[in-house]
């Protein structure tokens, strides 16, 4: 072999990491115990401590998918989702930070909710779980499941959210104030407001 190649075998053999690039670190997992801390001292002021029932203007967050709370987290940091309370909480987050606390969240067992008002809720109820076709509007069931259990990294829990919460994104989503799901956009620039509240109002008592 001649030196040439035989220097060239060296480098390609003897030295792989001139040759292939580094493994990448692995992820660290999330972690519900330092989350926990961090909702305490951060989330729990609006949201209560496990996320549960607390003022009916915020999201009941406990029970509500890893994924899709970190999402919303990372939207808020980065100003697609707009708030002027959330900014600076999320930006105060590494992603690492906002992993734990979705983590956290979704470890707690969700409450029931109830419905206000029959005649709402049984609109509500015909149009979560058939649309009305006449306008192209799909039947909420079909993204977020009969029970409003949602579908993990895809589509949030709805059963049990707070009525006016659920509402006024509904009217956000109508807007254009809240952008941050293209289909929300469609399907709910086509509701009025009778609609809006009346799936809101249905929601809030689903299991």
């Amino acid at each position: 072999m001649k030196p040439v190649s035989r220097l060239l075998s060296c480098l390609l053999f003897a030295v792989p990491g001139a040759v292939f690039a580094a493994e990448p670190a692995a992820a660290t997992k999330p972690d519900p115990a330092r989350g926990e801390q961090i909702a305490t001292q951060v989330c729990g002021a609006c949201h209560t401590f496990d996320g549960s029932r607390g003022v009916p203007a915020n999201p009941i967050i406990q029970g509500q998918h890893a994924d899709y709370l970190f999402k919303q987290l990372d939207d808020f940091k980065s100003g697609k989702r707009p708030s002027p309370i959330m900014r600076p909480i999320a930006s105060s987050l590494s992603a690492q930070d906002m992993k734990n606390v979705a983590a956290f969240y979704a470890t707690k067992q969700p409450k029931p909710g109830f419905g206000s008002n029959k005649e709402m809720v049984q609109l509500g109820e015909k149009i979560y779980r058939g649309g009305i076709p006449e306008r192209s509007i799909p039947a909420c069931a079909g993204c977020h499941s009969p029970t409003g259990g949602g579908i993990p990294a895809q589509y949030p829990r709805l059963a049990g959210q707070h009525g006016a919460y659920a509402e006024a994104q509904l009217v956000a989503f109508r807007s254009g104030a809240r952008k941050n799901s293209p289909q929300m956009l469609g399907i709910a620039a086509k509701m009025n407001d009778r609609e809006i509240k009346a799936v809101a109002d249905y929601m809030t008592g689903l299991r």
